[in-house]
């Protein structure tokens, strides 16, 4: 991954961890890696639901928006490594899901930042 790419990404995220924490949100984790790959955030919301967060971070619409980027094998690993996390989990059984931030910068600002929830449905 480029500098830049790498820069973008971290910028998302620490511009999603931010919107969850004023949701009141805990945060568990960042950059939890499985053997399937790697969840951006692992959150509780204020419900107590456990969130796996994909963050899409884009300068530009050149490639799509951060929601196109989503493919159906990105989907999969996120539910792959979503199973993983929760066979390890004290509570396996809990309610959870997958949620996406998706982002949007111009010139450095956000331009956009929607929350989807639910992303696998």
């Amino acid at each position: 991954m480029s500098p830049s790419r790498r820069t973008l990404g971290e910028l998302g995220e620490r511009l999603a961890v931010s919107h969850l924490l004023g949701r009141g949100w805990r945060i568990l984790g960042r950059n939890v890696r499985s053997r399937y790959g790697e969840i951006d955030v692992v959150a509780r919301d204020a419900a107590g639901v456990l969130v796996f967060v994909e963050v899409r971070a884009r300068s530009s619409r050149a490639f799509g928006t951060p929601e196109e980027s989503l493919t159906p094998a990105k989907r999969a690993r996120m539910a792959d490594c979503a199973l993983d996390y929760l066979s390890r989990a004290p509570q396996p059984d809990q309610e959870w899901r997958i949620d996406l931030v998706a982002i949007e910068l111009v010139d450095g600002r956000v331009a956009r930042l929607e929350h989807h929830e639910h992303v696998l449905q």
